[in-house]
């Protein structure tokens, strides 16, 4: 695996997300799950990805969370805060 470009922390409510983000294809990876096996509802993952979309970086990079704690809408956040 390749160095990351980025390491971050986003904090949500009780939920603690730890974000590395390497250059790649898009692909969004929870706790060693694809994003959509981890959030199955849609809202949650336009959370998640809007400051992506936002920049227009949604395809340039691949993340990689580690989250704990919290509820599914409050690690969402944290992630996107991340």
């Amino acid at each position: 695996m390749s160095q990351p470009l980025v390491q971050t922390t986003g904090r949500r409510k009780h939920a603690i997300a730890r974000v590395r983000l390497r250059d790649g294809q898009g692909a969004i990876t929870v706790n060693g799950r694809p994003v959509e096996t981890y959030f199955p509802n849609e809202t949650h993952r336009m959370v998640l990805t809007e400051p992506l979309h936002a920049v227009e970086a949604a395809d340039r990079y691949d993340i990689d969370v580690t989250i704990a704690g919290g509820g599914p809408s409050g690690q969402a956040g944290a992630l996107r805060l991340a």
